[in-house]
């Protein structure tokens, strides 16, 4: 039985939600706003163990929703305080604020699609939206579309489409392994991590733009991404210092989905070159785990706080956690 549910696993993993389970969702459908959590442990079966490396666990939820469409979370944006969005695979927007100890609900919780995709929901393949980036200076938000290989530009508060654009660079990336990260450094550069592209030296492609990546003129420099060993990047954000800290995810059949979380300066970045990082933690049963694929950084009295989301792909037995650690040391 183990194995059987590790294979059904797998295949969940690895390919798209099927056009059954969307028509169900459809048959049952729920507009519900409130979005609510759970507290969960690190570790469930020692609930005093927190530490995983450099990271500190502070706090745990599993996220739940009546709402037909929650689920599928594949990147994380921090707003300021313990406030979030998250972006889903199925083009939905979700909006929460973390609840306070007294409450199970989020407060200002919202669950809405992205504008100006016309695509209807049962299609995922039009509307799988893997990775954004954003412009705190200008409100502006770019989202990479991953089966289209197309990245798109929103005007502030996701008013409307301002433009969308197939860079030539993305073009033969794998269908369902391409835009799985974006980031916008200071300075006005863009990088875009493929996840199953081939790059140099045994590692996955990745772009770094000199501007806006949803221009037509926009020119990128190809470079590799190594991630630990068996591992795929699936989110990345920037820390306070410059650096970039990446969330990569493994799955096997042994040893079930974990997770590894990584460190690298992108003043290594070298065109054509393997760019990796330095591992600072490992995330594998027994600790809390799923389908990780969302990161995000705060902070908070002058701490740098990393927070974790998983993509539950729609299934009853994968959840949506949300993970809030410590960063530690150098």
């Amino acid at each position: 039985m183990i194995r059987f549910l590790a294979c059904i696993a797998l295949f969940v993993m690895l390919v798209p939600v099927s056009a059954l389970n969307h028509q169900e969702r459809a048959r049952t459908l729920s507009t519900k706003q409130v979005i609510q959590f759970e507290r969960i442990a690190l570790n469930e079966n020692a609930p005093q163990d927190r530490k995983l490396g450099r990271l500190t666990f502070l706090d745990g939820w599993k996220l739940t929703s009546d709402n037909t469409e929650f689920g599928g979370i594949s990147a994380l944006h921090a707003q300021g305080g313990d406030s979030f969005l998250a972006l889903s695979d199925s083009g939905m927007l979700f909006g929460f604020t973390v609840p306070d100890a007294d409450r199970m609900a989020a407060r200002r919780s919202f669950i809405v699609p992205l504008p100006g995709i016309a695509a209807p929901q049962s299609d995922k393949k039009l509307r799988d939206t893997e990775s954004w980036a954003f412009d705190p200076g200008t409100g502006r938000i770019w989202i990479g579309f991953e089966h289209s290989n197309a990245i798109t530009r929103y005007a502030p508060s996701f008013a409307r489409q301002q433009a969308v654009v197939r860079p030539p660079e993305m073009a033969e990336w794998p269908s369902n392994g391409g835009a799985e990260a974006m980031l916008k450094m200071p300075g006005g550069r863009f990088i875009v991590f493929s996840e199953e592209a081939y790059g140099p030296d045994n590692s996955s492609e990745a772009l770094i733009f000199s501007g806006d990546p949803a221009s037509v003129n926009a020119k990128a420099v190809r470079f590799g991404y190594r991630p630990p060993q068996g591992y795929r990047v699936t989110d990345a954000a920037l820390l306070p210092d410059g650096k970039v800290i990446l969330l990569n995810r493994r799955f096997t059949l042994l040893e079930g989905v974990s997770a590894a979380i990584s460190i690298a300066d992108p003043a290594a970045i070298v065109a054509s070159g393997a760019w990796e990082g330095q591992e600072i933690a490992r995330l594998k049963p027994p600790y809390t785990v799923d389908n990780m694929e969302g990161i995000a950084v705060t902070q908070e009295s002058g701490e740098t706080i990393i927070w974790l989301i998983s993509d539950d792909n729609f299934q009853s037995f994968q959840r949506t956690l949300l993970l809030k650690f410590r960063l530690e040391g150098k």
